[in-house]
């Protein structure tokens, strides 16, 4: 059970009653993952920069502390490990849980003492504050390790002060860089990564996390937002929200209707959609048309390639309108409305 926040102590990113990365001690459904890095610690092998790559939501983070809490624990050690999980009430997790350990660093968005909103991206200062444990020697001659959570939030210069690092790398160095957008990062600290992608999990690891929240869940509504969710429990948690689930099934049903929509619902939704605290809502709308567009172009991959051509165009426009409207600040009555016209 994750312990009481206050107001000041909530992260970004995370979600309320549910355990953060660093206090979770299970990892589901991502057993190949896994492996690869206890066959890299048992073979004395481990690269000193990893980056692990894949949808947000899928355990990426929670793989990352995993090997963290080993490795702090008990080092690499002579052989394969069989599993890299540390009992919670080991005196390391309960360090790692409280970003106490003195040999651990996460560099991510951290709201500054005094300021009243958390910033969008990871400063230069925050990045070379978090580069200072590279410069001492480690307690007990152990691993240093750095999470970054995540890297796409990372500026160009906070970028390049990780760089450096991961460059010339101190002995017994580690970071685990998480990205939901690995092909977006500098070239540079990607080309000193070994990659590592993380799959989407199956609906029924999904269905399995979900069931082990503090706050209990209908079965079915389990079971239906862990269908609709790609793999990503953050997904499946924004879905177990009625008003969430209900817009995912309002939208359904008028792209049901093909090319004859109900232009009356259609506007209804429209002007839900349009309030500027009805974002969450807006962005479910927008993930449902993308994934049927393309469920249906994965159903139709035998036909001509024009009519597929349509349909990723259809796409295409769909994702393009959304993206303006939040670049430009438009109405999003008429990007609603377009997803049913096209």
């Amino acid at each position: 059970m994750p312990p009481e926040r206050g107001e000041d102590e909530v992260e970004p990113g995370e979600i309320p009653g549910v355990p953060r990365p660093r206090e979770r001690p299970d990892l589901f459904g991502q057993e190949a993952a896994e492996r690869a890095f206890r066959e890299a610690i048992g073979a004395g092998r481990l690269h000193h920069a990893w980056l692990l790559g894949g949808p947000k939501g899928i355990g990426k983070a929670t793989l990352a502390f995993r090997v963290a809490r080993h490795l702090l624990a008990r080092g690499d050690g002579h052989g394969v490990p069989d599993s890299l999980a540390l009992p919670p009430g080991h005196p390391v997790a309960r360090q790692v849980a409280g970003l106490a350990h003195p040999n651990l660093v996460l560099l991510r968005r951290q709201k500054a003492p005094g300021a009243k909103t958390v910033p969008t991206q990871i400063g230069v200062d925050a990045a070379r504050r978090a580069m200072h444990l590279f410069g001492s020697t480690a307690a007990d001659a152990g691993y240093r390790i750095c999470i970054v959570d995540c890297a796409d939030e990372l500026n160009l210069a906070s970028a390049n002060a990780l760089l450096k690092v991961i460059e010339e790398p101190p002995p017994r160095s580690l970071f685990l860089i998480v990205s939901h957008a690995p092909g977006r990062l500098l070239p540079t600290i990607r080309s000193r990564c070994r990659r590592l992608a993380l799959k989407p999990l199956p609906a029924g690891e999904v269905a399995r996390v979900l069931r082990g929240l503090e706050a209990p869940h209908p079965p079915d509504l389990i079971a239906r937002a862990a269908a609709l969710s790609e793999g990503s429990v953050a997904r499946a948690l924004d879905l177990l929200d009625p008003d969430t689930l209900g817009v995912v099934d309002e939208v359904e049903a008028l792209l049901a209707q093909g090319d004859r929509p109900d232009w009356r619902r259609a506007l209804r939704l429209a002007e839900r959609l349009a309030g500027r605290d009805a974002d969450g809502l807006y962005a479910a709308a927008l993930d449902t048309v993308q994934r049927r567009l393309a469920a249906e172009i994965e159903r139709r991959q035998g036909e001509p390639p024009a009519r597929l051509a349509a349909l990723a165009d259809a796409a295409e426009r769909a994702a393009r309108a959304a993206r303006e409207a939040q670049v430009y600040n438009l109405d999003r009555r008429p990007v609603v409305l377009s997803l049913f016209g096209a």
